[in-house]
């Protein structure tokens, strides 16, 4: 039979515990896991970055985030045009870049978010390419594995993603990203070259709940436009 207090709790807070479990239609011990492994995330993003990719891992191969089965956008992600229009960019693992940090920046004050992010999506990596993030719950810079993109499905649709809160979409509330509480709400626009192929996004993302605009999606297309002047050395 599972415990269900926790040490140093008080019956108040052990009988709060479960109600928010139940409320999330888990038990507690899956519950607290859950919590306990968001956590980990967190710490391990800002002190440890080399095991991050092996914590993530762990994570999906349990199941402790919960059952985490997305949509299959493989064909697309691994599209050889794609690919080509992305190692053509010379923007792969070239280290910082001024031009896409200055987009960055004023995008995040423009909406007003505490992430915003010039991703580039691999065969089977995300790499951020350029971040601008208030927040250390976020992830900081580096690269991910695709599994915790939300970009791969931007980049695979080809048009605008927004999630205003992903914790209650019926398709990304399953995201490993969502489950373990690094963002809430979503908005990403595809960096595509001329002949459409998209190598990434421009991105923003919160930690409570947006109601994206037009207005919003607009400000994000433009400076969407930017970036991919930069990355293809024209607008398309």
């Amino acid at each position: 039979m599972v415990n269900k207090s926790v040490n140093k709790f008080d019956d108040w807070l052990n009988a709060r515990l479960e109600r928010c479990a139940g409320d999330a239609n888990e038990d507690v011990h899956t519950y607290v896991a859950r919590a306990v492994a968001s956590r980990m995330l967190v710490d391990v993003r800002r002190t440890d970055q080399p095991v991050l990719r092996d914590l993530m891992a762990h994570l999906l191969d349990s199941k402790v985030l919960g059952e985490t089965d997305m949509p299959g956008v493989e064909a697309a992600i691994t599209d050889p045009d794609r690919l080509e229009a992305l190692q053509a960019t010379g923007l792969l693992d070239s280290g910082q870049d001024a031009v896409l940090d200055r987009i960055t920046s004023a995008l995040a004050q423009a909406l007003d978010v505490p992430f915003a992010a010039v991703t580039l999506v691999d065969a089977d990596r995300l790499l951020l390419k350029s971040v601008k993030t208030t927040t250390p719950d976020n992830f900081g810079g580096g690269q991910v594995p695709l599994e915790w993109s939300i970009c791969q499905y931007t980049v695979a649709q080809g048009s605008t993603l927004a999630l205003d809160d992903a914790r209650i979409d019926p398709v990304f509330k399953l995201h490993p990203a969502v489950a373990a509480g690094t963002f809430v709400a979503y908005l990403g626009v595809p960096v595509k070259d001329r002949k459409g192929n998209a190598i990434g996004t421009l991105c923003v993302s919160d930690t409570k709940p947006r109601m994206w605009t037009a207005g919003h999606v607009q400000i994000l297309s433009d400076f969407t436009a930017l970036a991919a002047e930069r990355a293809f050395g024209y607008a398309p």
